[in-house]
This record gives structure tokens, C-alpha cells and sequence, in this order.
């Protein structure tokens, strides 16, 4: 029997396990430390409690309107099918619905980057002592682990990328709701005022002829001659503004509803839409999650949360595992190896940064300024949301007390022009007197149909400072959550933000 083999003292063995260990925990220690990935910063409310300017509640203001159908509030079935048309064909809608489309694509595959990844790549390369040529054929794998927080952050830069493409699609669908109300109203408004200022117009041609009677019979100057000509005159170059808004408008809706030129049913001459009594339902709190400027601003600070938890990870090495099959085969020359060999390589895959004087350092550094900027441009936005509403709230009620003001007016001179014409027919007063009232009273008219149509123009500019759109199908249901969350501490109601507070996907 041979010599027993030589073994290492107990000690030995023991202090080289000791050690191997400590380094192993040494190195998950670094491991565990940096996969940690920077917490999101809380966004604050910064939100009152009510509106300054809201009307009072009271049992004679009528229902709110709903946020994602308010145009209703007007009672135009032709408004309604034209807003409906607009958010199916408008042109700015449809890229902004792509864009998510893209967006969410590449969120849902963020997490491909870490998972083992395959390849296969052929080359032709020569020996070593150029002796030989070889045709190889290599199949490489890849799995990169995404450790210090790389993979996470990731997922925040596509997630926010996601919500800022689905804030702007919100508000194009905002925007195109707002201008298509905008320009029917302006165009009803413009068609009603045009066919008061003919009225208008031919009061002033008939105020000439009664002129010229006088005239011939010595009761009137050439200079009184001269002055209801101007007047008529006056009243038919008033003709061309109506005209040309009318035109405008029409115009304008054919674009948002992807159309080159106006059809038929934006032809055809209709009434004002009215608005009754209304009352807002709303609270500041809720442009949190109605307004597409805050979602986009939030968006923006969970995007930014994500580059700079990459560049941190940056600052640690890249750790994965990666392997190769390669097989060579000679095509020409002559060498001592075999015509045809393969070889197989497995094991970590390790990128450590070393030196590069303090550039990845500054990269984290900007990304952390960055990061503070998007917080701010958040409260900014939220400052701008409030203070938008708060004008628009303000600039409702003053045209809504217009309004209510000049048509007291109107109804006081349609009873001073039915009392003129009474006395017209009992010859009590001459057509002077007939057209002077009835002037009067379309001049009442078109101030009032001017007030409501501001009025209504303040309503629409108010639910568009709000948010007010419909949502698409995908995002009803994460309204109604976002809806029912809105009373928590974390403001934010886009999916990824929360998603990301959770530590979710």
C-alpha cells in the first residue's frame, strides 16, 4: 500500500473557509446595499378646500354637469354628435392614441433587458500566424441580473414615458372637446348675429326712405338725409364681420373634425345653444387627477426618478452570467489543429467602472437637479391648474350676472316697442318713432346674444381648465380607482406613480 496522501492541517482549511465566506458576505453585503433604488419624493396637494368663485349651492342652481360629458349641459344634439364626430376622427387624437400605443409597447418589455438574452453570429478570421483561414460560427448568451436598482429605475423611465404619452393624449381629447364646443358656439352666436344686424340693416334702409319722404316734403334737411344714409351705411359694413366669422367657424370644425372643407351639416344655419342655471360639483383637489398638465408633470418626476436611480447603478458594476458555443472550421491554409473544432465558454460576466475622473458622479449629481426641477415644475403645475380654474370660475360669473342683466333689458324694450307700435296704429306716433324702438330693441338683442355667448365661452374655457374630457376605454376603470383614492396623502393618480410608490409593476 502506497503512502497515505498529504493532508492540509485543520487549521489551515478552516481559516481559507473562514476567509472564503467573509468575502462572499462581504460581497452580497455591496450587493444588497446597492440594489436598493431611490425612493420617489412625495408630491404635495397644495390644493384649498373649495373654490373661491364657485356660485353657492342652492336649490335654484340646476345639476352639475359631469366632468366627462359637461358640453351636454348645453342641450344641442348637434353639438353632441359633432363632439362625439371630433374625438373619433380628429387627427391630433389619433397620433396622440399611436404614441401611447408606442409608449406601452416598450414599457411592457422593459423587463427583456434582464433576462437572459441569445444570439447567434457568424465571421470569418484567420490564424494567429496566418497559416490558415477559419469560418466560425459562435452562439452567445447573456443574462445581465440588473442588480443596484438598474432594472427598477428602468422601469420608471418607460413607465414615465407612458404617462406623459397618456397625459398628452388626455389633452389633445381635452383641447379638441373645448375648441369644437368653442367654435359651434362662436358660429351659432355669429349666425344670430348676423341675421339681427339685418334686421338691423333694413330698419336703417327704411329709415332712409321715410327720410327722403320728409325731405320732399320740407320736414327734413339734406343733412338729416345725409346722416340716416350713414347710418345705413354704417349698418350694412357690419354685415362682413358675422359673415366672416360664420365662414371661420365653419371652417375651423371642419379641421377638428379631420375634414378639408365644411359638409353639409356645418352649412346649415341653427340657434344658440343655452345654458341654464348650473352649479359646480368639483373641488380643487380633483384637478389632481382630471387635469392632463398635473399627470404630465407627475409623469415627469417619475421619469426622472428612473434616470437617476440609472445613473446610479451606473456607478456600480454591471454583474450577469454569459456563455458561448463557437465552432471553427478551416476553409484554406494548413495548421496542426483539426479542420473542425468547437469550443463552449460559460461564466460571469462582470463591467466594473473604475476611472473616467468623476463623470459618472456628475451625471448623478445633474440627475439629481433634474429630478428636484420635475418636483417643482409638479407644484407648478398644480399652482397653474388652480389659478386657471379660479379665473375661468371668476370670468363665468361675471358674464353670467351680464347677461342676466341685459336680457332684463331687452324684455323692458320689447314692451316699449309693442306700446310704439300700439300707437302707431292709432296714429299716435309716425315710423320714426317705430323704427327708432325696433332699432332699439335689436341693438338690446344682439348686446344679449353677445353676453350669452360669452357666457357660454367662459363655461367651456372653465371645464377645459378642469380636464374636462372623456376618458378612453382603457383608463375608466384606473379613473374610478384614482377617483376613489383622491383623499390620500400621495396625490398621485397615474397608475405607474403609483405603482412605483408600491413597488409594483
Amino acid at each position: 500500500m502506497g503512502p497515505s496522501p498529504v493532508h492540509s492541517p485543520p487549521s489551515q482549511g478552516n481559516g481559507r473557509s473562514y476567509r472564503f465566506r467573509f468575502a462572499v458576505l462581504c460581497a452580497l453585503g455591496v450587493v444588497v446595499a446597492g440594489c436598493a433604488t431611490p425612493r420617489l419624493p412625495h408630491l404635495p396637494k397644495q390644493t384649498p378646500a373649495t373654490w373661491q368663485h364657485a356660485p353657492s349651492e342652492s336649490a335654484a342652481l340646476g345639476p352639475a354637469p359631469d366632468l366627462h360629458g359637461w358640453w351636454k349641459a348645453f342641450d344641442d344634439a348637434e353639438l353632441d354628435r359633432l363632439v362625439e364626430q371630433a374625438l373619433t376622427d380628429n387627427l391630433t387624437v389619433q397620433q396622440a392614441a399611436l404614441r401611447i400605443g408606442a409608449a406601452r409597447s416598450l414599457d411592457s418589455h422593459t423587463y427583456a433587458a434582464y433576462l437572459p438574452q441569445a444570439g447567434i453570429r457568424t465571421f470569418a478570421e484567420p490564424a494567429p500566424d496566418n497559416s490558415a483561414s477559419y469560418f466560425q460560427m459562435g452562439f452567445d448568451a447573456k443574462w445581465e441580473f440588473g442588480l443596484f436598482g438598474r432594472a427598477k429605475s428602468h422601469s420608471r423611465v418607460t413607465a414615465g414615458e407612458v404617462g406623459i404619452a397618456e397625459s398628452e393624449a388626455q389633452a389633445a381629447r381635452v383641447s379638441v372637446v373645448a375648441e369644437v364646443a368653442r367654435a359651434y358656439v362662436e358660429l351659432r352666436g355669429a349666425e344670430q348675429r348676423l341675421r339681427l344686424l339685418e334686421q338691423m340693416q333694413q330698419l336703417a334702409q327704411d329709415k332712409v326712405g321715410l327720410t327722403q319722404t320728409r325731405q320732399r316734403l320740407r320736414l327734413a334737411s339734406a343733412n338729416d338725409l345725409a346722416r340716416t344714409q350713414a347710418e345705413h351705411v354704417s349698418a350694412q359694413a357690419a354685415l362682413y364681420e358675422p359673415r366672416l366669422a360664420v365662414e371661420r367657424c365653419r371652417q375651423q370644425l371642419a379641421v377638428l373634425l379631420g375634414r378639408s372643407q365644411p359638409g353639409a351639416d356645418l352649412l346649415a344655419a341653427g340657434e344658440p345653444p343655452r345654458l341654464g342655471a348650473l352649479r359646480i360639483a368639483s373641488a380643487p383637489a380633483d384637478l389632481l387627477r382630471t387635469r392632463p398638465e398635473i399627470h404630465r408633470a407627475e409623469s415627469e418626476v417619475l421619469k426622472a426618478a428612473g434616470e437617476l436611480g440609472l445613473a446610479q447603478a451606473d456607478l456600480y458594476p454591471r454583474l450577469g452570467i454569459g456563455g458561448s458555443l463557437t465552432y471553427a472550421s478551416r476553409v484554406i491554409g494548413h495548421t496542426r489543429l483539426s479542420d473542425a473544432d468547437g469550443i463552449v465558454t460559460i461564466g460571469p460576466a462582470i463591467d466594473i467602472p473604475l476611472l473616467d475622473w468623476g463623470a459618472r458622479h456628475a451625471v448623478v449629481e445633474a440627475r439629481d437637479a433634474a429630478l428636484s426641477a420635475s418636483v417643482l415644475a409638479y407644484r407648478q403645475a398644480v399652482l397653474d391648474g388652480i389659478a386657471e380654474a379660479e379665473i375661468a370660475l371668476a370670468t363665468l360669473q361675471q358674464n353670467s350676472e351680464r347677461a342676466a342683466t341685459l336680457a332684463r333689458g331687452v324684455e323692458g324694450l320689447e314692451n316699449s316697442a309693442a306700446a310704439t307700435a300700439t300707437l302707431s296704429r292709432l296714429g299716435l306716433a309716425d315710423g320714426f318713432d317705430r323704427t327708432a324702438a325696433s332699432t332699439a330693441l335689436l341693438q338690446a338683442k344682439l348686446d344679449a346674444a353677445q353676453a350669452e355667448q360669452a357666457r357660454s365661452i367662459a363655461f367651456i374655457a372653465l371645464y377645459k381648465s378642469l380636464g374636462g374630457a372623456p376618458l378612453p376605454a382603457s383608463n375608466a376603470a384606473t379613473e374610478i380607482g384614482a377617483a376613489a383614492g383622491s383623499a390620500t396623502d400621495t396625490p398621485a393618480a397615474t397608475p405607474a406613480f403609483r405603482n412605483a410608490h408600491e413597488g409594483r409593476r
